[in-house]
């Protein structure tokens, strides 16, 4: 690594320390010419996939956007900032641990959607409005009966998983009204 002081080459590692909950590598060097020491971090660069837009445009993932929207969605909501960076960490998780090379952003909606029923049930509702572009006040009130009927994120959690979803035959799927891969 070259020295940002003198721009020499040789550098030597003095520490190295886990950082960003185990996500990144933070180094502290010292030039070995001028004496100087700084720090670097390391972390492991992951492509994430391209998006497919509803008019079939690709575009690279923008976790910006990801995160104005979920700011429009939670306006005025009591949701602290680290619940959002949590929930924007598990989108962007989904999206590595999906393997694919391009994701339609209509599946990263309902894995927002589905974020957001958990977190607070208002700014799903505020972001399933715009999502799905309720075209009538009955479509929003279905969409509400929906997020009642459901038991509430502290019940699902409390509750066991007996199965992932993955491995539950398609005819128990089917009969549970729950999609392949869906939780």
């Amino acid at each position: 690594m070259r020295c940002p002081f003198c721009s020499a080459d040789e550098t030597r590692v003095v520490d190295s320390r886990l950082s960003d909950e185990g996500d990144s590598v933070r180094r502290r060097r010292e030039c070995e010419v001028c004496g100087e020491r700084f720090t670097t971090f390391e972390r492991a660069e992951l492509r994430l996939p391209q998006v497919i837009k509803s008019d079939n445009r690709r575009e690279t993932f923008n976790e910006d956007k990801l995160r104005a929207g979920l700011s429009r969605a939670l306006e005025k909501r009591p949701v602290d900032a680290a619940a959002v960076d949590a929930l924007i960490g598990r989108i962007r998780h989904k999206l590595l641990a999906s393997g694919e090379r391009e994701v339609p952003s209509r599946q990263i909606g309902e894995w927002i959607m589905d974020e957001l029923k958990d977190v607070d049930p208002v700014a799903y509702v505020r972001f399933a409005s715009v999502y799905r572009s309720f075209e009538d006040l009955n479509a929003f009130s279905e969409a509400v009966k929906r997020l009642q009927n459901e038991p509430s994120a502290d019940l699902r959690r409390k509750q066991l998983r007996l199965l992932p979803d993955a491995e539950l035959p398609e005819a128990n799927r089917r009969r549970s009204g729950r999609k392949p891969g869906k939780s």
